[in-house]
């Protein structure tokens, strides 16, 4: 059962740290038939192993300054202070159209936000096994100085102590267990009764309902 066209999307938010493994997860979640991923802007320079237009759509700050003026963004932040991130709103209206559900990989300031817009929207958490981990694998990617770093592991821990305003929380400590725990939450809020198909309310509708 996915969304069906004209229908307001599902949408799944994922968060949590960098280094928690979120982009490989929301990978497995895409696994799951009829749904899509919203693409984030940011004014950051990609880094040698992204492609634009994958993960990323790289922009200037003009350009991103003008379509925020523009409304064009569902969420957006400066994040540390420096490059600005955002969602647009295009990846939502694409996915009413097309009938599917979307899932958008964004930081907790942004999952406020959207949250603010689209109550029903469905919040996931990733939480990695422990800090330890979470800094072994920061410095395995071999991308960051010390002070990026550190930067990284406190922003985490204000992250984490805001796990409370997510619907589920998954850890990954093993990725093949989290990839289906993601996926299967995924189909279960398909079936929530907020969100009865028009398949579900006609079988209702014969018995009375």
């Amino acid at each position: 059962m996915t969304a069906e066209q004209g229908q307001q999307p599902l949408v799944f938010i994922v968060s949590g740290p960098s280094g928690s493994g979120k982009s490989t997860l929301v990978q497995k979640m895409l696994q799951v038939p009829g749904t899509m991923f919203s693409v984030s802007c940011t004014t950051r320079p990609p880094r040698a192993t992204e492609d634009a237009g994958k993960w990323y759509d790289f922009i200037t700050e003009e350009e991103f300054n003008r379509r925020v003026q523009a409304g064009e963004f569902l969420e957006h932040a400066r994040v540390f202070g420096k490059h600005q991130y955002g969602t647009p709103r295009r990846w939502l209206e694409e996915a009413q159209r097309k009938g599917l559900d979307l899932v958008l990989e964004i930081d907790v300031q942004g999952a406020e936000q959207v949250k603010e817009k689209l109550p029903q929207a469905v919040s996931i958490f990733i939480l990695p096994p422990a800090r330890e981990e979470l800094e072994r694998r920061l410095r395995a990617r071999g991308q960051d100085s010390e002070e990026a770093i550190y930067r990284r592991l406190e922003r985490a821990r204000q992250e984490m102590q805001r796990y409370a305003a997510y619907d589920f929380l998954v850890v990954n400590d093993d990725v093949e267990r989290a990839g289906r725990e993601i996926q299967a939450i995924a189909v279960a809020a398909r079936c929530l009764r907020g969100r009865l198909s028009e398949r579900a309310r006609k079988i209702l509708e014969s018995f009375g309902g």
